[in-house]
């Protein structure tokens, strides 16, 4: 059987095995017991363990699991409902623990997906939740993917690899990106600094697409314990730079009541 996958050290088709996926040239890539294979050479690891740790993922999985962003997945798949084929094979680039194609799967069943993500552990936890899809541990920027073999690809809060993107779309092929509006978590923000700026203007151009639209999202979510403010501060940049004294202030929180601003952005490879 036949993977969507490519051989990342020669790039030939990936035959699906018992226990792996093999390429004629003899590269051998063990399936993990998850469901995942590991397609990122070593050459290209940036750490030991790159992407997400273990404890990032975990707090993203139990936010997404509580459905607090849900509004956003259904966005996303309204717009690939509206402007992708009905079936064919959409990439989730830096599918994280695979939430959002999980709702795309559901609102799109005739659709085939992969994903790939550079955190081994997020990867782990989207085969789980996908079993029917097929996981790796790749870069963006180097798809273990055929030229011309995807229909549609989907990237949401990841890196924007946009010649990689162009290479893996075939002509007339969709990009469905999901950015922070403007006002994205103010309230977490006006806890955190002392001074709140807002979030910058979203790219519209990107070499060799032609943009087609933007839809605005916003909605407002109650986080209702301290586990869920966490878990929602854990999965931010605002993490790794936030003073000592705004993390306390967070921490201090029983509850938070909080404005999700999102612009779903839609691409057309030219």
């Amino acid at each position: 059987m036949t993977s969507h996958l490519c051989c990342p050290v020669c790039g030939s088709p990936l035959e699906r095995q018992a226990h792996c996926l093999r390429c004629p040239k003899g590269h051998s890539y063990d399936i993990a017991r998850q469901g995942y294979v590991h397609l990122l050479p070593v050459n290209r690891m940036n750490s030991q363990l790159p992407g997400d740790n273990p404890d990032m993922v975990r707090s993203r999985s139990r936010f997404l699991s509580g459905e607090y962003y849900r509004p956003l997945a259904e966005g996303l798949a309204e717009a690939v409902a509206k402007t992708a084929p009905g079936q064919g094979l959409l990439l989730d680039a830096g599918c994280g623990e695979g939430y959002y194609t999980a709702v795309l799967r559901e609102r799109l069943p005739r659709l085939s997906c992969v994903g790939i993500d550079i955190s081994k552990e997020a990867v782990k936890l989207a085969a789980r939740r996908n079993p029917e899809g097929e996981f790796a541990v790749a870069s963006a920027f180097h798809l273990p993917l055929a030229p011309e073999s995807c229909d549609a690809v989907l990237c949401v809060f990841a890196p924007l690899a946009g010649e990689e993107f162009l290479r893996v779309l075939r002509p007339g092929g969709r990009l469905y990106c999901a950015f922070p509006g403007k006002r994205h978590l103010l309230e977490l923000k006006e806890v955190l600094y002392d001074r709140v700026r807002l979030n910058e203007e979203n790219p519209h151009a990107l070499a060799g697409f032609c943009w087609e639209e933007s839809i605005p999202l916003a909605f407002s979510i109650h986080l209702p314990d301290r586990q869920a403010i966490q878990d929602l501060y854990a999965m931010t940049p605002y993490y790794y730079r936030t003073p000592k004294a705004g993390a306390a202030r967070l921490a201090a929180l029983e509850s938070l009541d909080c404005r999700c601003e999102f612009e779903i952005a839609v691409f057309r490879k030219q």
